[in-house]
């Protein structure tokens, strides 16, 4: 029997869209939005921005209360979204639980100062117009961070990347058009509707508005991605989603992409000093590998241990029994391995001890080690791990598509870090340290505030 379909309200402009309009998702998850009106998707040129001359100060005070009114939740909207978000999200209630738990501490005004200091330069920049003064020229110019119009392919793999989406949007005081992720249906919403319960009205309120297409309906993004409504296209995802925004970019219409990544760890063999070592950094890497339940770009999915093939088969019947454990951001157990990925595994079974295995199929999660790499993308809990001599011979196998690498001890990354730079990943943290993400940091290889706003120059 079919699931009644779940209500997806909208946000467009600060103001709550109720209603029963088309119908999405598999049998067991399905759910309704309303009908879109794409005129009232867009801010038209000839209108001045809404929070254009907002103080920054403002927007953060705005921000600040919204975080606020997430946590106490005095009208229920994060629990009903939560609900919601329990009967279409791929993750477990306690997972979510806890996200949404911690989503009001984004909003925080240590952490948007820090972001537009690192990213910008300062708040003035984006208030108006910085002098400039010592061009080699001699002439005096003034540039300004201007609020630019963004739409926004957020990814539903966590809560907290619609709350990051918020935070940037409003932090460059422009307009923001976010499309809704099918895995993620109400986190957004439920932002917006918390905004808009604190400032009703207010500029930033109007300058954000949050609804569902089905990605690829060329009806819709035919009509939107345009230059003259938007400026950038602000895209997380997986290729399909990227390859789908990519034939709407060009002149006038930048794309900013969040692109999908893998991660691993590099683990030195100083982890065998002693038993009770060894069991901690299990758990150290048992927590990037079931970071989102292996669901976020920085969970771990390959590891690269130096050591001899007995003591990494030590190691990995330590971590696989460690990946079963409740955590912040893991559930004690994940969903069972799909068919396809348990014949692949089952193959390597039965090629022992060329590749062993470790752990079952239930969601309790499973370690392959290996000579080298394994050909198929681990996910769901598997993790890949691969006896190395050097920490050196891991880095290697890194490439554009790697994010996160973790390191263990943390003392180490300083003799791998420029060699991993060089093959292309963006980040290098301590073991554990994946889900850690600072904002105001590079976030995949560039600042994100610095990529969304257009710089404009005022010369002479």
């Amino acid at each position: 029997m079919n699931a009644v379909p779940v209500p997806v309200s909208h946000v467009v402009k600060g103001e709550t869209v109720l209603g029963a309009g088309p119908e999405f998702g598999p049998p067991h998850a399905r759910f309704t939005t309303p009908p879109l009106a794409l005129d009232r998707l867009v801010w038209p040129r000839q209108e001045p921005l809404p929070a254009l001359d907002v103080p920054l100060s403002e927007v953060m005070d705005l921000l600040v209360e919204t975080g606020e009114w997430i946590t106490k939740d005095p009208q229920g909207l994060m629990a009903e979204a939560l609900e919601f978000s329990v009967r279409t999200s791929p993750l477990p209630r306690s997972v979510l639980e806890r996200s949404y738990r911690d989503l009001g501490r984004q909003f925080n005004r240590r952490s948007m100062e820090f972001q537009v200091e690192h990213e910008l330069g300062g708040p003035d920049v984006v208030d108006g117009w910085r002098e400039i003064t010592d061009a080699p020229s001699g002439r005096r110019s003034r540039i300004r961070a201007f609020p630019p119009r963004l739409l926004h392919i957020v990814a539903g793999n966590a809560p907290g990347v619609s709350a990051m989406s918020v935070v940037r949007g409003a932090l460059t005081k422009g307009v923001n058009l976010l499309k809704l992720p099918s895995n993620d249906l109400f986190t957004a919403t439920a932002i917006l509707r918390a905004m808009a319960a604190v400032a009703p009205g207010h500029p930033v309120t109007r300058s954000f508005s949050a609804v569902y297409w089905r990605g690829g309906d060329e009806r819709v993004e035919g009509a939107l991605l345009r230059p003259q409504y938007f400026d950038k296209l602000v895209a997380w995802g997986g290729e399909g989603a990227l390859r789908s925004a990519q034939k709407y970019v060009g002149p006038g219409l930048e794309l900013v992409a969040f692109d999908p990544k893998t991660s691993i760890s590099l683990i030195g063999r100083e982890a065998f000093v002693s038993e009770d070592t060894l069991r901690e950094v299990a758990e150290l890497a048992a927590t990037d590998v079931t970071l989102m339940n292996q669901q976020a770009c920085a969970s771990s999915r390959f590891q690269f241990v130096e050591g001899t093939v007995t003591e990494v088969d030590r190691y990995c019947a330590l971590l696989q029994e460690r990946l079963g454990v409740e955590r912040q951001h893991s559930s004690a157990a994940g969903a069972p391995v799909p068919p396809g990925l348990r014949d692949e595994i089952d193959g390597l079974r039965a090629l022992e001890p060329l590749y062993r295995v470790w752990g079952g199929y239930r969601g309790e999660g499973v370690v392959i080690r290996s000579d080298e790499p394994v050909d198929f993308h681990p996910d769901g809990r598997i993790v890949n791990v691969v006896p190395v001599r050097e920490l050196s011979d891991g880095v290697r196998y890194a490439n554009v598509a790697t994010q996160t690498v973790g390191v263990y001890p943390s003392a180490r990354k300083a003799e791998v870090r420029d060699a991993l730079a060089g093959a292309g990943v963006q980040r290098v943290v301590e073991l554990s340290g994946a889900g850690r993400v600072e904002a105001g940091l590079p976030h995949d290889g560039f600042r994100p505030l610095q990529r969304f706003v257009r710089w404009v120059n005022d010369e002479g």
